[in-house]
Parts: structure tokens; sequence; C-alpha cells
């Protein structure tokens, strides 16, 4: 058998990055997307639609599951512009939750306040600050005013469990309409209230939305993927996707899934710190964010958001 070839990490946050992103839940790159590459993904968007007997030009369509309908999606699943965000905080149990295309066209439906995720017993209860799903996302169409279908959401509220207008549509004091242009790239906290604005406009909403999850996590838009398709994707990708016929091996991935990718300081599949005699896939990997928090090798995370309470931020609803 010919021994794997290990990918280093791609890149992830900066520490202003994260910051920006732990205050606000939301961060936008701009530029993420050349225009070819914006021309490409709208491409492959508008072939996706076509191929659907039950899209509707006049209706919002969201199909889901989109990395099983060709290639050009299932490259996204590991792909160095963004995979490196979310592994830095679920490391080495990193798995893809959801995969989405959203085609919002004039008066096509419109999202409710809302957190993703769990309802009853949302993600913050048992993840107070870092996120339980992280959601990168695409826009391939210029959105530069509001209503046009845009993204809305409260900054901080990630860190609250109910806010002023849920349920509704309606607008709140201290919202942000998110207006950008084609090419932006942007990473959502799972927890952060959001909603979507009525397209008044004769643009099409085109983007790509990919979600990411601890392993353990259950899918959001599958159950199992087929052995056949698994075949055509790369190491990583296969394992990103966590198809296991076991259901607790999500929870204890196979020993030949270890490291799912190498430390991009140090090239090296161990943390310096690691007990050498413990096999690789029992090892406790560190990830970025726990470096970042400094949190010790052996501590606990939970000194280190002492100081920060759920509802601190001004948008606690």
């Amino acid at each position: 058998m010919t021994e794997a070839v290990h990918r280093v990490a791609p890149r992830g946050f900066t520490g202003d990055q994260w910051d920006a992103f732990m205050d606000e839940g939301f961060l936008v790159f701009e530029d993420a997307l050349t225009p070819d590459e914006v021309a490409y993904y709208l491409n492959a968007v508008d072939e996706l639609a076509a191929s659907d007997p039950n899209r509707r030009p006049d209706r919002t369509h969201t199909p889901g599951n989109v990395v099983e309908r060709g290639k050009v999606w299932a490259d996204l699943i590991d792909h160095p512009r963004h995979v490196g965000y979310p592994y830095d905080v679920y490391g080495e149990l990193l798995k893809l939750h959801m995969s989405q295309v959203f085609i919002r066209p004039k008066g096509g439906s419109h999202n409710i306040w809302h957190p993703d995720g769990a309802r009853g017993v949302p993600y913050g209860v048992f993840s107070p600050e870092l996120p339980l799903q992280i959601k990168v996302g695409y826009w391939l169409t210029d959105l530069p005013r509001a209503k046009m279908g845009n993204f809305v959401y409260m900054p901080g509220s990630h860190r609250t469990h109910y806010m002023q207008g849920y349920d509704t549509h309606e607008s709140v004091p201290g919202e942000r309409i998110v207006t950008l242009r084609a090419g932006t790239m942007t990473l959502m906290h799972a927890s952060l209230w959001h909603r979507v604005e009525p397209n008044e406009s004769d643009v099409t909403r085109k983007n790509i939305f990919y979600a990411y999850c601890p392993s353990w996590i259950c899918e959001g838009d599958r159950h199992r993927s087929s052995p056949e398709w698994l075949e055509t994707l790369n190491r990583e990708q296969r394992i990103i996707m966590r198809a296991y016929s076991g259901a607790y091996t999500r929870t204890k991935p196979p020993a030949e899934d270890s490291p799912l990718f190498l430390d991009r300081e140090t090239g090296e599949a161990s943390d310096p710190e690691a007990d050498a005699t413990v096999a690789l896939h029992r090892q406790k990997r560190q990830t970025w964010v726990e470096k970042r928090m400094g949190v010790p090798y052996n501590g606990p995370l939970s000194h280190v958001f002492e100081s920060r309470r759920p509802g601190d931020s001004p948008a606690a609803g």
C-alpha cells in the first residue's frame, strides 16, 4: 500500500480576524474570488438549476447536498481558500455539515429571524462561545443596496438565546444589512441571529453556502454518501464528509484518517507536547483556537471565557 501524502493545513484565521469574528459573529473577505472564478461558479449554479425539473424561476431555489452533484462542488469541500478557517476551530474532527446553493429571484421567499442549528436547545447551550457550526458563504451577484434579498444579521447576537423580532421578518434596531460585491466570501457563527430581506430588485441573488461542524454533530443535508461517489474524492475530501458506516466512528475516526492535516507551523502530525507512546489517532491535538486562547496543552478551556458571559453583547435581545 502506498503511504498517504498528507497536506499541511491551509491558512486560517489571523488573530485580528478571530477577534472580529467572535465579537461580531460575522466576517467579510472582499475579492476572495476573481471575476473568472465568479463566472465559473455562476455557470455551475445555473447548470444545477437547469437540471432540476422542480425549479421555478419565480421561486426561491435552495438545493442541498450539492457536493454530490459534480466536481465543481466536490472541489469546494477542502478548498484552501476557506477550509483552514473551520479547521482552526474543529481541528482533526472537521466535518462538512451541509452544502447549499441559494437562488433568490424577485418576489421569492425570504427567511425570518433565526440562528442556525437546533432551536429548542440551541447550540449556544452546549457551547456558549465557540461555534458548533461555521458557515462559509460565496456571493456571486452584486448586492449594492437593501431589498435585494440581502443577508441581515444582529452583530454580537451569537451570545444570546433570544432576541426581539424572533419568528418575524421585522427590522430590528442595530441590525446590519449586508451589501457586497460579487466575489466576496463570508464566515458566519452558527448562533448568530439573522434573516433575509425580500428581493424587490430585478437581480436574482445567487450564492453558495458550505457549513462545517465537529464530526460528532449529525449531518444537515444527508444520511450517508454513497461509497461509489466517495471513491471519486481525494483523501481530505473523503475524510471531511465523514461518511462512516458506524455511527460512533464520527466520534472516534479510524486510524487512517489521522492526521487530517499537518500542523501549518511545524509541518508535523503531532503536537510537540504529545506523548509519542500514544497512537497518533488517539493523541489530543490542540486546535488553533486553543493555541490562540493560550490554553495549556493539558489544561481546560473554561477559564479562557470567564470574563465573557452570554448577554454581555449590546446586541443581546
